[in-house]
């Protein structure tokens, strides 16, 4: 079996916010949009006043934290009592992520995707990322229903800010880290190869247009490289996630992520920022040796990818003895990795990120 779940239409633009009412016409006449004040304002006024020249009705709520299970239930209510045929969301990948979630819940209801940062695949990916209100990873929910339409302004990604950028970067190219050991033990693949494939592509974007989209970035100018990096962040990755099969290939380094979103410590970190040092212990645990990659290294040091844990509360041995035995990930799918997955490989690769240089 192949499935391929991926949005209705993709359209990257600088400016492209002063002609959204053009592109959502089509779609609905009355929004329900969600957002937050810092994404809101970076597509202002431009976005509002196209709206409003297509005739557009619409009514705004911020997301005041994470998504969480309440914020997918209020904005869902919240929708429904608007008699929105659409909901609009702008901003990253926490508002992404509560939209499709709502919308894939309300019937009728169509899901268009403003993304104002390029640090994740959200956008385009097909699952929401759900968190309790601290921040604690609680479950990656696939979707019923992808969007009508994902909208990027390179111009706004341009004025968001590098680290956000180089997360982005970091959070995509792990797409290949994560799905490549697959293949060894699953060669016939048509999914996997698809995803690696993906994936290569992103890779290779990176290593030729990195360098010069994150520049571009800190100018806040709009190059060629940097449209092709946030292409690679949302579109390539996005794709990476959108095929299956019958055998699921979670990333492990996503895995790690996930348990370590409920440490206090971590929560200044972006989602990228800790995949990148999740793929240095993915690393560790897949070379006999412990050596990590040096391809790999290179990557995350050139965008910045913090590569040792922040001080954790308690005796540091203890706390990341009791990490590895938290980190879940299902036993049917370890086995059919190429390397040991255990708590003991686990505090082993953790313990040795001590002493990387």
């Amino acid at each position: 079996m192949l499935a391929i779940k991926s949005p209705q239409a993709y359209l990257q633009q600088a400016g492209i916010r002063a002609r959204v009412g053009e592109h959502i016409r089509p779609l609905a006449a009355h929004l329900r949009i969600l957002s937050s004040p810092r994404a809101w304002q970076a597509v202002n006024p431009e976005l509002t006043q196209s709206l409003e020249s297509q005739g557009i009705r619409w009514q705004l709520e911020y997301l005041d934290g994470e998504c969480t299970d309440e914020a997918i239930r209020q904005l869902q209510a919240n929708t429904a009592e608007q008699g929105a045929e659409a909901i609009l969301a702008v901003g990253g990948g926490r508002v992404l992520d509560c939209a499709k979630a709502a919308g894939d819940g309300l019937n009728n209801v169509a899901i268009i995707n403003f993304a104002t940062l390029a640090a994740t695949c959200a956008a385009w990916s097909p699952v929401a990322i759900v968190y309790n209100a601290q921040g604690g990873h609680l479950r990656s929910q696939p979707l019923r229903k992808m969007p009508a339409l994902v909208l990027v302004d390179s111009e706004v990604i341009a004025r968001s800010g590098a680290r956000y950028l180089k997360a982005g970067i970091v959070d995509a190219l792990a797409k290949w880290y994560e799905f490549r050991p697959w293949q060894q033990h699953n060669p016939d693949s048509l999914a996997l190869d698809l995803k690696v494939m993906a994936a290569q592509r992103a890779l290779d974007a990176y290593r030729q247009w990195g360098d010069e989209a994150v520049a571009s970035c800190e100018q806040q100018q709009v190059t060629f490289a940097l449209e092709r990096v946030i292409d690679a962040s949302i579109v390539l990755a996005g794709l990476a996630n959108s095929m299956r099969d019958t055998l699921p290939t979670p990333g492990f380094a996503h895995a790690i992520h996930n348990q370590l979103t409920h440490l206090p410590e971590m929560h200044d970190w972006l989602h990228g920022e800790i995949v990148g040092y999740s793929l240095l212990v993915q690393s560790m645990m897949e070379q006999p040796d412990g050596e990590p990659d040096a391809a790999l290294v290179a990557l995350l040091r050139r965008f910045d990818a913090p590569l040792r844990l922040p001080a954790l509360a308690g005796e540091r041995a203890e706390a990341l003895r009791q990490l590895a035995a938290q980190i879940h990930f299902p036993a049917a799918s370890a086995a059919r990795l190429p390397f040991e997955v255990s708590p003991a490989a686990l505090e082993k690769a953790l313990i040795a990120t001590e002493h990387f240089l």
